[in-house]
């Protein structure tokens, strides 16, 4: 063969086995790899879990953050992996972003790829409760995720059985929202009929690791950590500040408020009347776009978890308040960092022991 084809076939067969290392290492480098293992010898760690950057600023601008002199940063897969620690507890935390599949994408990542304990989860939320205050910080006992639908033939009604239904695949068991409740001039049925008909929500089909895989189980509410749920109840009553700057302040000091339910769906909702529907059928108070995935995520893997998150809106409307988001943002992020940074010290620092006993616990 001349020098040339030889030339040709060494070169192909580098870019195969270039090829087929990194297809046999999953996409992540050897370099990476060794990094992750560094890293990891600083475990086990509490997972935090946090959506966007504005919620994640005040940590990275606290001191009650301490940096790792290990591993600081690691970048693997899109997202950004901080390790460090808080009240003397080991952490790794990383940033989501927008959305249930990035919070199930990202949460998914850090339990693969690193010991992780527990999962702490904060942000901000509407609010669903008017009972409650704008910059008060509720934390759910249980979540769901409420944009899994069975959307509803025209002409069908709640006797009507769903399609697939009998198949294990759908199921009437949580309740529907009808369009036509919510038309204008409803008095006249001819011009009150929606052909949007109604939506049936949905438990998501859930595959657990000590499940067999395949066979798949379903979850609609899915219960945060019972030992961290009881943690969290040395918080409540916490006074948090009240004010966004000298001339915009609450009506009182917002509160930690433990509360039943937390509702996630890939929506932001400013709508009063779905507000309304959510709060009279599933008893929602906070309700966002992250929470109920990373939930279902460590309900798979067992591993306990709890969500904060502190309530920047009426969701809707119809607050005395200002009623914008963007007014009371930043000290509604603030006030779930600082809760946050309270909660974290309370889960103590042991090891896969200490987690395995809360796992006994959570039974």
């Amino acid at each position: 063969m001349a020098g040339g084809g030889v030339q040709q076939v060494v070169a192909v067969l580098a870019v195969v086995a270039l090829m087929a290392a990194t297809a046999a290492e999953g996409f992540i480098s050897k370099k990476t790899w060794s990094a992750i293992r560094r890293a990891d010898r600083d475990g086990p760690f509490v997972g935090l879990v946090v959506p966007n950057a504005y919620e994640m600023e005040p940590v990275l601008n606290s001191p009650d953050f301490k940096p790792s002199n290990n591993i600081p940063i690691l970048d693997v897969q899109g997202r950004r992996f901080r390790f460090g620690t808080i009240g003397g507890q080991n952490v790794v935390m990383v940033m989501t972003g927008l959305s249930m599949l990035n919070a199930g994408l990202t949460t998914q990542l850090l339990l693969s790829l690193f010991r992780v304990k527990g999962i702490v989860h904060w942000g901000i939320a509407g609010n669903a409760n008017e009972d409650l205050q704008i910059g008060d910080v509720t934390i759910p006992e249980s979540w769901a995720h409420l944009s899994l639908w069975n959307w509803q033939r025209h002409g069908d009604g709640p006797e009507n059985e769903l399609p697939l239904e009998g198949a294990g695949d759908y199921t009437r068991e949580y309740g529907f929202l009808n369009f036509s409740d919510y038309t204008v001039g409803q008095a006249n049925p001819e011009l009150s009929a929606n052909t949007l008909n109604s939506v049936w929500y949905q438990p998501e089909e859930i595959f657990p690791i000590s499940g067999t895989p395949e066979e798949r189980q379903h979850a609609f509410w899915v219960p945060v950590s019972k030992r961290y749920y009881k943690l969290a109840g040395k918080l409540e009553g916490l006074e948090l500040p009240a004010c966004v700057n000298a001339t915009t302040c609450l009506p009182r000091a917002p509160r930690v408020t433990r509360v039943p339910r937390g509702c996630s769906a890939n929506i932001y909702t400013d709508n009063a009347s779905y507000r309304q529907f959510i709060r009279a059928h599933f008893g929602c108070t906070p309700v966002e776009m992250e929470s109920a995935s990373v939930a279902l995520v460590a309900h798979q893997y067992g591993v306990p978890f709890i969500t904060i998150r502190s309530l920047s809106d009426l969701a809707g409307g119809g607050s005395s308040l200002s009623n914008e988001a963007a007014t009371f943002l930043d000290i509604a992020a603030k006030n779930a960092v600082d809760v946050m940074f309270k909660f974290v010290p309370l889960l103590g620092r042991g090891g896969e022991q200490e987690q395995a006993d809360g796992l006994t616990e959570d039974m």
